[in-house]
């Protein structure tokens, strides 16, 4: 019997569903990405300076990669085991999963059937179209 494995991410958190002999696994994985920058200087405006903001920016972008990577890593230790994945979601982190999937050796790419754009679900509708594509 095929693992066949579906991953709803988005920056905040990856839902996985993985079915087994018509049995389903429904996995939770809460992100750490930051999603604002913080300009410790902003308050006071006389000493404000462009280097500032965007040594800012530069440090929240370095930290915000590091954060994503290590949450991609810590979705794809938990479908290892997948035969077949299936992966969706509203934002970028579903291209970025794609690409350390075809890049590393985390897991098999060749396991990785489609990606594929989505809005915002709710649980029982993402278990519901990982079952969908499952049965096509």
């Amino acid at each position: 019997m095929k693992t066949q494995t579906g991953i709803w991410i988005d920056s905040s958190k990856a839902i996985i569903v993985t079915l087994n002999g018509g049995k389903e696994k429904i996995t939770e994985i809460d992100s750490e990405i930051e999603n604002n920058v913080y300009h410790n200087k902003e308050g006071n405006k006389g000493t404000f300076s462009g280097a500032h903001q965007s040594d800012s920016e530069t440090k929240f972008k370095n930290r915000k990669n590091e954060q994503t990577d290590y949450f991609i890593e810590a979705v794809l230790s938990n479908v290892k085991k997948a035969d077949e994945l299936y992966v969706f979601g509203p934002a970028e982190t579903k291209t970025k999963l794609e690409q350390k999937i075809q890049h590393q050796n985390i897991i098999n790419p060749s396991i990785l059937r489609a990606v594929e754009t989505s809005d915002k679900m709710t649980l029982n509708e993402i278990v519901a179209q990982v079952k969908d594509f499952y049965k096509s």
